[in-house]
């Protein structure tokens, strides 16, 4: 078997040259994409209308279709035939999807809570059983913070199939107003009791001071120790505010009882 050495070298040469393009288009495709994730998430950044996470994800989505472009087109400088490769990566897109179901049901509920945002970082929602603040939303996982400082990590799938409270969707007035019968020998160190309590709790707005007042005689059957309502006014965080409510009855209740 002869080899023929001029064939031989113009294919080296050919494929070195091939390849030195190769190295040079995913130079530079690389650069581009790195480019382009910054420059779409400084154009989404400018707006301050859109969601950090939908910003993150777009960029990032915007970066991996320019490496696509810049893959096929490093596959045709071989000569790989671009068709025969796609109708082999969508076979084996289909049995890896197949396998996948969970996980990939997990990853489009993301994109459709990044695309829809039914709530944002920050907010205090109640959703698959689940109640907390929202600390992020990734591809695949929503993480809360509960009450008590605790983690809860939701699959995508189930927030997206469940009934979603948002507690923070709409802006609340955070009004708490309570009224109780109290005997009239009471009333002055049981508001003052309760004023010292709402003053310190960090849960109140500081924009406004709680208030204590007697609003009307409930009975006088006895004289020497008339009944009279006291009624609590004050303002909290619109998500807090019923936590607030339960917390001054439960406390002027315990002072009654002492």
């Amino acid at each position: 078997m002869t080899v023929n050495f001029d064939t031989l070298k113009a294919s080296l040469v050919l494929y070195g040259l091939n390849a030195i393009y190769a190295i040079l288009l995913l130079a530079v495709g690389w650069y581009l994409s790195g480019a382009m994730q910054r420059f779409v998430t400084r154009v989404l950044s400018v707006t301050h209308r859109v969601d950090p996470l939908v910003t993150l994800f777009v960029g990032s989505l915007a970066r991996y279709g320019v490496l696509a472009v810049v893959g096929i087109a490093v596959l045709q400088l071989f000569g790989i035939q671009t068709a025969s490769l796609v109708a082999v990566l969508g076979a084996t897109s289909l049995a890896i999807g197949l396998a996948l179901q969970g996980t990939l049901s997990n990853l489009a509920a993301g994109v459709m809570l990044l695309l829809f945002r039914p709530f944002r970082i920050g907010d205090d929602v109640e959703v698959a059983g689940k109640a907390g603040k929202v600390r992020s939303l990734s591809l695949f996982m929503t993480e809360l913070v509960a009450a008590d400082n605790t983690q809860i990590l939701l699959p995508n799938g189930q927030v997206w199939g469940a009934a979603i409270v948002n507690h923070s969707a709409y802006p609340g007035t955070g009004e708490v107003k309570v009224a109780f019968p109290v005997p009239a020998g009471a009333a002055s160190a049981l508001a003052d009791r309760i004023l010292t309590e709402l003053r310190n709790d960090s849960r109140m707005d500081d924009q406004a001071a709680p208030a204590v007042n007697i609003s009307r005689v409930v009975d006088v059957a006895n004289p020497a120790s008339p009944i009279v309502e006291l009624t609590v006014s004050a303002k909290a965080r619109p998500s807090q505010a019923d936590a607030v409510r339960q917390c001054v009855l439960d406390h002027a209740s315990a002072l009654l009882a002492a």
